[in-house]
């Protein structure tokens, strides 16, 4: 049937068609792949600003990796692990994170976020900077004055890799290293970036993990205004849309001439060349079924060497 055929229907007609069509399961091929979406998690970027995310992170990554070589003097691997969307009340219920040291960072009117550093990580970063191995075996101790100094010296580093990375802004460290709570009072509804990277030397299969929080508005300068990608639809835009979406739609029809009943005794006797009598004379219409319902009536014909139907009647469905 053409579309021409199917938009003179009428929009009445097609409603009666689709009341009298039940649902109608499908195979597992016929199944629709979809990406998982937690409503729990902020999505504040698009799909093309994470793009550009994942090229800022690599970027920041490169410049830790040259701060980190320059405090060691010794060569360093810093990879991003992963960056991920979160709100702020996650945090603030986050028990996990009470042995974290945190270094806030902004400029002089603003704060960007902080860099969190594990406790396990900052043992070992400050007590090899220190050349003091030993140490490094309890990763449950507090830092001494003298390691949390170093470690300051490494978080500013960090922000100054960060703040490199950025073109509108330069960001610095605001007020000391602390431990447990995370320093800023974000707001529960805030939408916040983790970005959790590595540090590794490049013969060592060891690596320390630390992370930035970073509010997302802050990151708008790297990642660029979001794309417009529809416009505001008025309800006729959206049926308009529906209803051209229905008429594409694949309905299977069935042209039934017409039936009889037979007991399984007969069914089993049927031989070839055996005359069937059916339950219509040769002037009754034949049937278009859809979905075990008749909508159409109408005569059979014959098109191009094919079997074909004529159609006389809508049938009424209601």
């Amino acid at each position: 049937m053409s579309n021409t055929a199917i938009r003179n229907l009428g929009r009445e007609k097609i409603q009666q068609i689709l009341a009298s069509v039940g649902s109608q399961k499908t195979d597992d091929s016929d199944k629709v792949e979809a990406a998982e979406y937690d409503w729990h998690q902020p999505h504040y970027f698009s799909s093309d600003q994470l793009e550009k995310l994942d090229g800022f992170t690599e970027k920041v990554a490169n410049g830790c990796a040259q701060k980190f070589t320059q405090l060691y003097h010794n060569d360093f691997n810093v990879a991003i692990i992963s960056t991920t969307q979160h709100f702020a009340d996650e945090f603030a219920a986050d028990n996990n994170a009470q042995g974290d040291y945190y270094l806030t960072f902004g400029t002089k009117d603003q704060t960007f976020g902080l860099v969190g550093i594990p406790g396990k990580t900052a043992i070992i970063w400050a007590t090899q900077l220190l050349g003091d191995s030993k140490s490094a075996e309890n990763s449950d101790r507090n830092l001494s004055q003298l390691e949390q100094s170093l470690l300051f010296d490494i978080a500013s580093g960090i922000i100054e890799a960060l703040s490199d990375s950025y073109d509108n802004y330069e960001l610095h460290p605001a007020g000391e290293i602390v431990r447990g709570q995370i320093p800023i009072e974000f707001e529960g509804t805030k939408e916040l970036c983790k970005i959790t990277f590595s540090v590794k030397k490049p013969d060592s299969e060891n690596s320390s993990e630390a992370y930035f929080l970073i509010l997302c508005d802050k990151l708008q300068t790297v990642v660029g205004q979001k794309v417009e990608t529809s416009k505001d639809l008025s309800a006729q835009d959206i049926s308009n849309a529906m209803l051209d979406h229905v008429q594409k739609t694949s309905v299977p029809v069935v042209a039934q001439l017409a039936s009889t009943m037979l007991t399984f005794e007969e069914i089993m006797s049927l031989q070839v060349d055996d005359i069937l009598l059916l339950d219509k004379s040769v002037n009754e219409p034949a049937e278009l079924i859809v979905e075990g319902q008749t909508i159409f009536r109408g005569q059979p014909a014959k098109s191009d060497d094919n079997h074909a139907v004529v159609i006389t009647e809508l049938c009424n469905t209601k």
